[in-house]
């Protein structure tokens, strides 16, 4: 792995999910392979790897011949992770790593439409399949698309960009990422910070052609079910939105979420269950320095972790 495609936080996710020999474990966000084969490395385990995206798949064949039969590649979402695990015979894994969002190669290839650092086709679909980037800028009404720029996005410019977008389009239908992002340009004000000021409305699309928090909270879900005594969970993210959902999950997982009201209904009814997790890490894990300035990707990331607590006997 090299120049942009470098797994982010590979010693502290290895540190974290502590591959044991005998173990069999998940890579639920395959990508470019990186952590599947430092696991694959790390312990004489059984890992099986998923991803939605073909390329993915396909990329994989190198390291799925090398493995020796320890490594299982399966192409589906994540968030099916039970389901997929099931079809295989799995009913119980040792840990589970999701490195969440959009994968280095699908920003660097401009034919997928992710990045408006190239002009390509509007798509971003990881899966090749499905309504498109352009389907939502050309067909959504102004408002919803509004919403959508502001809800993933957290562009609070969000009905201007919108506004922008609809009177764009009824000149000529918008279908390349460099179109969108001279829209964009066109109504924004430049970002002091430096961040392009498409880069929030970019972000907002893809998530929802991908459906990308729903899938974070599936994949959450799937991984708690399957996880043995003992088995970790370890999830990388790189926005507030994500990060938000993995850290209330893992919140309510070691029963560790803010206290209700005793009048909330969830107090009277009594759905405070006890704690099947612990926190590994208490606070989010971030990368160091060093790092960051070799891969930039990095700078964003949080990594947290928590554990299926061994029932005494």
């Amino acid at each position: 792995m090299s120049g942009t495609h470098l797994p982010v936080m590979l010693a502290e996710v290895l540190d974290n999910l502590a591959p044991r020999d005998g173990g069999i474990y998940l890579d639920g966000t395959f990508g470019g392979g990186g952590y599947s084969r430092a696991i694959l490395d790390a312990a004489d385990c059984r890992l099986w790897a998923i991803d939605r995206d073909p390329d993915a798949i396909a990329r994989g064949a190198a390291l799925l011949a090398k493995s020796g039969g320890r490594l299982g590649l399966v192409q589906g979402r994540f968030g099916d992770m039970l389901s997929l695990m099931h079809d295989q015979g799995v009913t119980q894994l040792d840990g589970v790593v999701l490195d969440l969002g959009v994968s280095s190669f699908q920003l660097d290839e401009a034919e997928r439409g992710f990045s408006f650092r190239f002009d390509g086709p509007l798509d971003m679909r990881m899966e090749k399949s499905g309504p498109s980037a352009a389907d939502l800028v050309n067909k959504l009404p102004e408002a919803e698309l509004a919403d959508l720029i502001y809800q993933y996005g957290e562009e609070r410019h969000s009905r201007r960009i919108a506004r922008t977008i609809v009177a764009a389009r009824v000149e000529e239908p918008i279908t390349t990422t460099a179109r969108l992002r001279s829209i964009i340009h066109s109504c924004m004000p430049r970002d002091p910070s430096g961040i392009d000021s498409a880069t929030r409305s970019f972000q907002a699309l893809r998530i929802r052609v991908n459906d990308e928090l729903g899938e974070i909270e599936r994949g959450l879900a799937g991984a708690a079910e399957l996880l043995a005594p003992g088995g970790r969970l370890v999830v990388v993210s790189f926005h507030s939105l994500e990060d938000r959902i993995v850290k209330r999950f893992m919140q309510n997982s070691t029963g560790r979420a803010p206290g209700a009201s005793r009048y909330a209904p969830s107090a009277l009814m009594g759905s405070n269950a006890p704690a099947s997790f612990r926190l590994v890490t208490t606070r989010a894990l971030r990368p160091g320095e060093e790092e960051t300035r070799a891969n930039p990707r990095a700078r964003s990331a949080r990594l947290r972790t928590i554990e299926r607590i061994v029932e005494a006997a």
